[in-house]
């Protein structure tokens, strides 16, 4: 079988396989490989036998061969060189007076393409620029506009945790992360708190989405009350670690179920009520105190009731000149003009 070989370009680069046949070679090796941009030096990061699943072993490459001390050598100029073009650069950037901001500059291993990293808060007319530098360096000349993230994964930073940034040591692809994953995972949403050193959301906030996902769809309403086997109870707070949830009984006792022993105590028919008390069935008054526009959930329908709209009465608008008539009068107005 095959050896299968992850060559590195950047130390911060993704990761790209090759085959190794004919050549045996180790971790921390260098080779040279044929990419879609030439010939390009990269260092050897993992050996394996198998190729991850996601990869088509159709499409899998042998490498060019091993490099040399001249192609070490090669590479050491470039990386002089590109660090000139990094100045003479920011130095045309500055004299044409372009807002964009020049992060990384790359070159290519046989010298025949300069690409430039920068970032921007629009679009940039960089005609001029690439005028000015096709002069300076007489080779092919490539400007590629990056977001903040792939800034910081470029330059690195310290996270909020104390540590490298994950796009620095191990992230390879940016996947998207919403303000729901904060809410989900009951954050406060400060943006000191949940925010990188890219200003974006944390990329470690979709690391355990779908756990608090599968936990949330378990977990009963917090805040609500619920007929049990032992009493009314109200539920307080809820623990995803130990897969627990807190609830407040009459007596004033705070008690800890798991989420097996909550759904086995709640009786069948259990409905949320308000937290101002129970009432009967057929009450108009915890009918009311449910659907309250603070309540966080409307009541489970039980089978065969009627829609709440139907059991509980809306009170007829006041007929009187104050404030609390013209409340009730507005909407009905409305509803008039738009039948009419």
């Amino acid at each position: 079988m095959g050896r299968y070989l992850g060559i590195a370009f950047k130390p911060t680069g993704m990761i790209y396989y090759f085959s190794s046949a004919p050549f045996v070679l180790h971790v921390r090796d260098w080779v040279l490989v044929k990419t879609e941009e030439g010939i390009g030096l990269g260092q050897i990061v993992l050996v394996k036998d198998e190729l991850p699943p996601e990869i088509d072993p159709e499409g899998v490459k042998s490498i060019y061969r091993p490099a040399t001390p001249e192609d070490l050598q090669i590479a050491e100029e470039n990386r002089a060189r590109a660090a000139e073009a990094q100045t003479i650069c920011q130095q045309a950037v500055a004299r044409l007076g372009l807002d964009m901001k020049l992060v990384d500059v790359d070159i290519s291993f046989d010298r025949s393409k300069i690409l430039f990293y920068f970032t921007s808060p629009g679009r940039v007319d960089f005609r001029e620029l690439v005028k000015e530098l096709v002069r300076t360096f007489r080779c092919r000349i490539e400007l590629r506009q990056i977001g903040v993230r792939h800034e910081t994964q470029m330059l690195g930073a310290l996270g909020n945790c104390g540590m490298v940034c994950c796009c620095r040591r191990f992230l390879r692809r940016f996947e998207p992360v919403t303000i729901k994953m904060a809410k989900d995972q009951n954050l406060f949403l400060n943006p000191a708190k949940i925010s990188g050193a890219c200003g974006r959301l944390l990329c470690c906030l979709a690391y355990e989405t779908e756990n608090y996902a599968d936990f949330q769809k378990r977990l009963p309403k917090i805040g609500r009350r619920y007929r049990t086997t032992m009493g009314l109870v109200k539920t307080l707070r809820a623990n995803m670690f130990r897969d627990t949830v807190t609830v407040l009984t009459d007596d004033g006792d705070e008690l800890d179920f798991s989420l097996e022993q909550w759904n086995a105590m709640v009786l069948p028919d259990e409905r949320p009520l308000g937290s101002g008390g129970v009432s009967g069935e057929g009450s108009d008054e915890a009918v009311t105190e449910s659907i309250r526009p603070h309540g966080s959930l409307a009541p489970v329908q039980e089978k065969g009731a009627d829609s709440l709209s139907q059991r509980a009465p809306q009170p007829e608008p006041s007929r009187r000149g104050g404030r609390n008539g013209r409340n009730h009068e507005k909407p009905l107005k409305k509803t008039k003009r738009a039948t009419s």
